[in-house]
């Protein structure tokens, strides 16, 4: 363990790096050199080859006799032996003759003799030797072609000539050996030099290792050169050991005064020199060297490692850092102004609020007034048109009687002026001379005279400009510092602007957005709720910061002095949720004018919806829908029965009349939208002065709490029965309305009522035709008592149709009640689902009028389906109901008024 520590030992240090890096560099480059070697042999080889063959074949086809043989009958015959002797004596591996089609002659395979010659042949016919590397029948060869030419200079024949691969690559072989003993020689001279060299360099380095080198090294740069501090070291003989470049240039010393004495170095100040030569401790000694105040701190110390004193000297600049603080204290000021500017540009999404905060941070910290001027559509939210034409916006300076433009006026900037310029390039301009401005002077010459005696003598001009969009520009007047603005000055203000554009354009563009947003809420949502008698309402809706959402809520009269509360909510935010709860909301109008139970309107709402959502997916309108949820509730003042169905959203909460809060246990359905599953109805019973609360997910849910914890605060906010629902609605934003709402809040809560005894009439009619006078009869002595005898015409007429309907169209049992409410509603019960029609009655029909009278006389009619049967129904406005007075009952008879 100890041999393997200390060979660690060895190999982090710088020594053992070098030693391992240099065996390294040398086995390279001895792989480099061997490799080299075989290469070069190789082509050497290569070269040799083709030089070879070619000599052979050209020796061949200067052969005396070799035209001749090619004249004979069988020129193979003569050839051959003599391509071969050639062959043998020449130590190639083949000697070739062909004629000009390729068709050999000779070969050292005599099967081959005969066959078309593998090779290209064409340069060679054309008389040029050509060289090449082919797969023949011996195998990869190297072979040269050259031309037989006759007297006249045609080719009459063609010698090839070769090695094959393998000949070549032998030869090299056989030159291996002695190049790796070369190569072993030189690497094992270079090691051992190796060695001995990195023997010396660990006794240097006292077996460092490489990052402490780093580290000694790095702290003797920063000591030295990166420190804004001059460092001077002196030995104990009084000569200067070391002086870093900060402490020449702050004593003026010269290059070469390492090694000098410190009482000869030139242009040392002689104060400085005692010092030195003292070694006495000093520490913020100050002092005064030319035009310079140095701070001088001095400690001995044994420079070298060696027993005389020396010292070491550290020196500051106390002049230039006063103009540095300076410099720290400009740029300071300069952050902070930005800093600031970040915190209290922006705050609201407002126009003009964003515009007067600018131009607030500005002063006095930058300029000594600061007006804003604001493209006149920009103020609405719209974009920036062209032209000039700018409404001063804010203005804001260090006393008011200065003689700009004051707020709010519609100035038209020549196009000779920095505004008008700045406005059309979007590039901040600087003025640094007011006075001196013609085009500037030219917009209004009385102004800006009175300006330029003001004392206002510099203007920065920086447009106000956001995503490509000028929106305004803000000017920059100076005028209690005698110096102008300066470039530094202008690229401050460029960034300042720059950085308060964005909110500007924000605030603008969520101006458009919000009324555009305004308009289709105040378009969709309840502006008053209608007129009922079952419940007392209150309400509250407010939209998420970022927009309208589609939160909305309802209250709907129904027949039978019933009304249906509606809350929902559409999954998103923006004009597409919002135009898409517009939808589902007069969808729900419609389907209650239906007079539906709960849960077949959240059916239908549910068809609906997944209509939405597959004309939105074609339309690729962001996908279509992604969701809604809805809570339907239906109230009835006489039997105080409430049936309640939901779809996805939140149950409801009641609190009794005894303070008691509880949660309904509603079965929630799946959200609208998904379809196949039913939906499923609940009914329960609230006593009068009951509170019925619906609410969306934005009351109770947000990033602090979660719903469990919302709805407990809920149940707590709720549990006063002393509150009416007004104060309800008032202590429940109190406690859960988030002060930032990122979702809609919507809350409706109902306060029940019930319609006595005293106001419902209801009886049970036998089934034959003699019973409808005998309750005309009764309807009529029950109106006397309301003291709704003015209604008694009209009600005897409605019944006897109703009564007849019923008896001739409908089934037993039929029951007649009379509601005495908000208006005066009649309603014939019986056993039968047959809907009754009105139509129009030829003149010689006996019957077929009285839908159309009820139709006529009644403020409204209609018919809704029980379990049992139906009912149906006609309202009457009462007596002294503004607008009250519907058509008179001769109106409909031939008969001449008195």
């Amino acid at each position: 363990m100890s041999v393997r520590s200390l060979l660690g030992n060895r190999l982090r240090s710088v020594a053992g790096q070098v030693f391992v890096l240099q065996v390294a560099i040398v086995v390279l480059l001895a792989a480099g050199a061997l490799l080299s070697l075989l290469l070069q042999s190789r082509h050497d080889s290569d070269r040799e080859a083709r030089n070879r063959s070619v000599a052979v074949a050209q020796s061949v086809a200067h052969s005396l006799g070799l035209q001749d043989a090619l004249k004979t009958p069988d020129p193979s015959a003569l050839l051959q032996p003599l391509a071969e002797t050639t062959r043998k004596a020449a130590g190639v591996d083949f000697v070739v003759v062909m004629d000009t089609n390729g068709i050999r002659y000779s070969h050292p395979q005599p099967d081959r003799i005969g066959k078309r010659f593998v090779g290209t042949i064409e340069p060679s016919l054309a008389g040029q030797v050509h060289t090449e590397s082919v797969q023949g029948p011996l195998g990869k060869e190297i072979q040269a072609v050259v031309p037989v030419t006759a007297a006249d200079g045609r080719v009459v024949a063609l010698v090839s000539a070769g090695l094959t691969v393998k000949n070549v690559t032998g030869v090299v072989d056989r030159q291996l050996p002695v190049i790796l003993l070369a190569i072993a020689t030189g690497l094992a001279l270079a090691t051992g030099g190796t060695a001995l060299i990195s023997r010396r360099l660990r006794r240097q380095t006292h077996g460092l290792g490489t990052e402490e080198m780093t580290r000694m090294y790095e702290h003797h740069d920063a000591v030295l050169h990166a420190v804004r501090e001059g460092v001077l070291i002196t030995d104990g003989d009084g000569r200067l050991r070391l002086a870093n470049d900060e402490a020449k240039r702050l004593l003026d010393l010269p290059e070469d005064a390492e090694g000098r004495s410190v009482g000869n170095v030139p242009g040392l100040n002689r104060r400085m020199a005692d010092l030195l030569l003292s070694g006495r401790v000093a520490t913020d000694e100050v002092l005064e060297t030319g035009d310079r105040l140095l701070v001088v701190n001095q400690r001995p110390t044994h420079p070298g490692g060696r027993r005389q004193e020396g010292a070491v000297v550290t020196i500051r600049d106390s002049t230039e850092m006063q103009v540095l603080t300076s410099r720290a204290d400009t740029a300071r000021r300069r952050l902070k102004l930005l800093y600031d500017a970040g915190g209290e540009v922006g705050t609201t999404l407002d126009v003009v609020r964003t515009a007067e905060e600018l131009a607030a941070v500005a002063v006095p910290r930058f300029a000594d007034f600061v007006t804003v001027d604001l493209a006149d559509s920009v103020l609405d939210g719209d974009e920036p048109g062209a032209g000039a034409d700018m409404r001063r916006t804010a203005v804001s300076g260090i006393r008011s009687d200065h003689p700009l433009y004051p707020r709010g006026w519609l100035i038209d900037f020549l196009p000779s002026t920095p505004q008008a310029r700045g406005y059309g390039t979007g590039e901040a301009e600087l003025v640094q001379d007011l006075a001196d401005a013609p085009g500037w002077h030219a917009q209004d010459p009385p102004r800006a005279r009175a300006i330029v005696d003001y004392g206002i003598h510099s203007l920065i001009v920086a447009p106000l400009r956001a995503r490509g969009v000028v929106l305004g520009v803000v000017n920059f007047w100076r005028s209690q510092k005698p110096e102008p603005f300066d470039e530094d000055e202008l690229s401050l203000a460029e960034e300042l602007v720059a950085r308060a554009a964005v909110s500007m354009d924000n605030a603008r563009r969520y101006t458009r957005e919000h009324a555009l947003a305004e308009t289709l809420q105040r378009s969709l949502l309840p502006r008053a709720l209608p007129e009922q008698s079952a419940v007392d309402v209150a309400h509250f809706y407010l939209p998420a910061q970022s927009g309208v959402g589609g939160d909305w809520f309802d209250v709907i009269p129904l027949p039978g002095s019933r009304v249906a509360l509606v809350v929902g909510d559409v999954v998103g935010h923006g004009l597409h949720a919002a135009a898409t709860m517009g939808r589902l909301r007069t969808a729900v109008h419609n389907f209650s004018s239906l007079d539906l139970p709960p849960d077949e309107i959240l059916a239908r709402l549910d068809d609906l919806v997944q209509r939405i959502d597959r004309d939105g997916a074609a339309d690729d309108l962001d996908g279509g829908v992604l969701g809604a949820t809805c809570l339907y509730a239906v109230y009835d003042p006489v039997s105080q029965r409430c049936t309640m169905a939901r779809a996805g959203h939140l149950p409801p909460l009641v609190v009794a009349p005894d303070g008691t809060t509880d949660i309904v246990d509603l079965p929630a359905g799946p959200p609208l939208g998904l379809g196949g599953i039913p939906f499923e109805t609940a009914e329960l019973y609230l006593a009068e002065g009951s509170q019925l609360v619906l609410y969306t997910d934005g009351l109770i849910e947000e990033r602090t709490r979660d719903i469990g914890e919302g709805l407990e605060l809920l149940r707590a906010a709720l549990s006063h029965p002393d509150r009416d629902p007004a104060e309800s609605c008032r202590a429940v934003l109190d406690l859960l309305l988030p002060a930032r709402p990122t979702d809609d809040v919507a809350l409706l809560i109902a306060r029940t009522r019930t319609l006595g005894a005293d106001r419902v009439a209801e009886w049970d009619m036998p089934f034959q035709p003699s019973a409808v006078a005998a309750m005309r009869s009764v309807a009529v002595k029950q109106l006397d008592e309301w003291g709704l005898s003015e209604l008694g015409f009209t009600t005897e007429l409605i019944l006897s149709e109703l009564v007849t309907n019923a008896l001739r169209y409908g089934s037993e049992p039929v029951r007649v009640r009379l509601l005495h409410a908000r208006t005066l509603t009649c309603e014939v019960w019986d056993g039968s689902n047959t809907a009754p029609h009105p139509r129009y009655a030829a003149t010689t029909d006996e019957g077929g009028r009285g839908l159309f009278l009820v139709a006529q006389v009644s403020d409204q009619w209609g018919t809704r389906y029980t379990p049992d049967g139906k009912v149906i129904w006609a309202e009457q406005s009462l007596p002294d109901t503004p607008g009250a007075g519907g058509p008179s009952p001769t109106a409909f008879l031939d008969l001449e008024p008195l």
